[in-house]
């Protein structure tokens, strides 16, 4: 692609052009001094990041062994195991023991004295109730499980966007390192041109501000570079070092399965969909133990009782008959909590379908942007600005043309590099949509 050359503003001359330049020139040159100090002084904390090297991979091991976030998360799924042995978990017997004496009124025949009874009372956990119980903990447990995947799901998908941010960034920071070399080669030139009289010097002075510009991106890559770097470590955890190195390239193939084939694995391990079944199922045992309330409790009794004249010892059966307390209530509510789970699986099938729709749409418009981009603009634009280089050399050019074509070079690589990076974000969003459910480090199930 061939830059149209802008026009050329008319040379000053005499001794009004002669003071002016000198004017702007030194503060210029200040200006200049004091970013070259920054730069330097910041060149050398980028020298000081190279440390040990981590993948992508080993970044995601990092998170799931030692953020506290996720452990903390983990820790709900020890409460959900729990309530598994207290659904378990037989009823207690009911001890009752009285003691006193027994007197008999005047006239009575009788022998007088101490008297005692002792009763023993144990209720019966009947399947049709313990049963459902321990299939609704269990389901329970599952939907722990889910939502644990679920969280860590989305914990790792904003680890896996920090480590692209973290690479984009670095990307940048090479790139205004490329530049700013450049750009000082060029200084250099057009400096020792208006010494040897071939150049005005306001080209110098042109030169000096576009140099001073270059710095700052620099300067501002660098800081970008460096707060990617902290976001994505408090992503990760303590465990990263500070002075790491994430090892990858931003323009790294990202491959994808065909769309039906994603559709098919998000429906079947979706952490959002399991979880929902896992509560549609947790929900339907629950109306089965509320209904199995209607039925009478069974309890076994047992009484023994001693006086001065006879010791008695009695067995039975206690029912507990739900005669006024119909577990209207509690039965509705089961119920509604299961109209409510069946509706949940609907509406978030529905919502992964249409998620998964659009992240594979903006990969394909990603994608598309990304081939046009490196295979077009970029390349045309890298070849005007080198043959703007060679004009300029060669008297046929003038300075403005050469940055021109040098702005219009690093437009195109910013594009390019921000299409990349949203290719990756489209291939997260996928990844975490289709991801499977996730076990939690430790599990000792009931």
């Amino acid at each position: 692609m061939r830059v149209p050359a802008p026009v050329r503003p008319a040379r000053i001359e005499g001794p009004e052009r002669s003071m002016q330049s000198r004017t702007v020139d030194r503060s210029s040159r200040r200006a200049l001094r004091g970013v070259l100090a920054v730069v330097l002084a910041l060149g050398g904390s980028v020298a000081a990041y190279a440390g040990e090297p981590f993948t992508l991979a080993q970044l995601e091991d990092l998170a799931r062994q030692g953020n506290p976030a996720l452990r903390t998360a983990e820790a709900g799924v020890g409460g959900a195991q729990a309530a598994i042995s207290t659904a378990r978990a037989f009823p207690n017997p009911e001890v009752e023991y009285i003691a006193g004496s027994m007197n008999y009124r005047p006239g009575v025949s009788g022998v007088s004295g101490a008297s005692d009874s002792l009763n023993v009372t144990q209720p019966l956990d009947l399947p049709f109730r313990r049963n459902p119980r321990i299939a609704a903990a269990r389901a329970g447990l599952e939907a722990a499980r889910a939502g644990y995947a679920a969280y860590e799901n989305d914990w790792i998908a904003q680890l896996r966007l920090g480590y692209f941010e973290a690479l984009l960034r670095r990307a940048e920071k090479v790139a205004a390192d490329q530049d700013l070399a450049l750009m000082q080669a060029v200084y250099s030139r057009i400096s020792l041109r208006v010494k040897q009289g071939d150049a005005p010097r306001i080209e110098l002075i042109r030169a000096e501000a576009d140099l001073l510009g270059v710095q700052k991106t620099a300067q501002a890559a660098q800081l970008r570079e460096e707060q990617a770097r902290l976001q994505l470590r408090s992503l990760v955890g303590p465990d990263l070092p500070l002075d790491y190195e994430p090892v990858g390239q931003l323009d790294a193939p990202l491959p994808l399965e065909t769309a039906p084939v994603l559709v098919e694995q998000a429906m079947k391990s979706n952490p959002m969909l399991a979880k929902a079944r896992a509560e549609a199922d947790q929900a339907r045992e629950q109306v089965a133990y509320e209904k199995a309330g209607r039925l009478p409790g069974v309890a076994l009794r047992a009484v023994s009782e001693r006086d001065r004249e006879m010791h008695q010892n009695r067995f039975g059966v206690t029912l507990s008959i739900p005669l006024w307390d119909r577990k209207l209530g509690p039965v509705r509510e089961a119920e509604a909590r299961r109209s409510q789970a069946d509706l949940r699986i609907e509406a978030e099938t529905f919502a992964v379908r249409q998620r998964i729709e659009i992240a594979l749409r903006q990969y394909e418009v990603a994608q598309s942007q990304v081939s046009a981009l490196q295979n077009g603009l970029v390349a045309q634009a890298k070849a005007a600005f080198d043959v703007a280089q060679v004009a300029y050399k060669t008297g046929e050019r003038g300075l403005i043309d050469v940055l021109d074509a040098q702005r219009v070079y690093r437009a195109a690589r910013a594009d390019l590099n921000s299409s990349r990076y949203e290719l990756a974000a489209a291939w997260v969003e996928i990844q975490r949509l289709v991801a499977p459910v996730a076990e939690p480090v430790t599990r000792n199930d009931p």
